[in-house]
């Protein structure tokens, strides 16, 4: 991600987007670039509006018309115009995430990338961010970098999966859990039993549920009368790759 986007050096491959070589030409790629990182600071004495003029400016747009204009739009976009003349400082942690995306789209890019955007988030902030994104996306390349399963089930039309910084799988999400479906099994064990399962099975992940494991296992045929075979999910495919791999 950092790479992308012209904050790190690459050590090997190349990076396009559309014609444009983006290790050769990061200024070109800075003026259609869009980024929220996972931490970012803010200026918490400045308001929303203040800091988002500054930041204009130093993307040059140097109109004061059109400046206003546009950060006026945006944040009414993303909910935060009421509060435009608030300080920073005083936004709860989704305001400061919207805000982020505001930054992030000053000048209209034409790929935006967003690293752990809905981290620390309550379910509303949440669901408000993914309503907020999947508007962006109609207009604009979106990377999104996340954890949390709901994030890409919720808005990528296509996902990949990295480990250990190579791609081990990539699709659109419906279809890679539909290749898994028929596979995944469940079954309720006493926890010092989950060695020995691990042993015999596939065993893709383990949760503890009032004692005792809940353990999803793969496997091309159906290990036994005791397993359950259950509706694979993207959390599934995740850990089956991160297995495999």
């Amino acid at each position: 991600m950092r790479t992308i986007a012209t904050l790190q050096e690459a050590d090997a491959g190349s990076i396009q987007l559309g014609n444009l070589n983006i290790l050769e030409n990061k200024n070109e790629l800075k003026k259609v670039l869009g980024y929220l990182p996972q931490q970012f600071g803010v200026y918490p004495a400045l308001s929303a509006e203040m800091l988002l003029n500054h930041l204009a400016v130093l993307k040059g747009i140097i109109n004061r018309k059109e400046r206003k204009e546009m950060i006026h739009a945006l944040l009414d976009k993303v909910n935060l115009y009421e509060v435009r003349k608030q300080k920073l400082g005083e936004f709860s942690g989704g305001m400061k995430q919207r805000f982020g995306i505001a930054q992030a789209l000053l000048n209209n890019p034409k790929l935006l990338i967003v690293d752990e955007p809905t981290a620390g988030l309550d379910p509303v902030e949440r669901n408000r961010f993914y309503n907020l994104l999947s508007e962006v996306g109609e207009h604009t390349i979106v990377i999104l970098s996340t954890h949390i399963v709901d994030d890409v089930k919720e808005l990528c039309p296509r996902m990949a999966i990295i480990n250990k910084g190579k791609v081990v799988i990539q699709g659109n999400p419906a279809e890679i859990i539909k290749n898994l479906q028929g596979r995944v099994y469940e079954k309720t064990i006493h926890k010092n039993e989950l060695e020995q399962y691990k042993k015999e099975y596939q065993v893709i992940s383990e949760r503890l549920y009032l004692g005792n494991q809940i353990v999803h296992v793969i496997s091309d045929i159906h290990p036994g009368s005791t397993f359950k075979l259950i509706e694979a999910n993207l959390e599934d495919v995740y850990m089956s790759q991160i297995f495999n791999s």
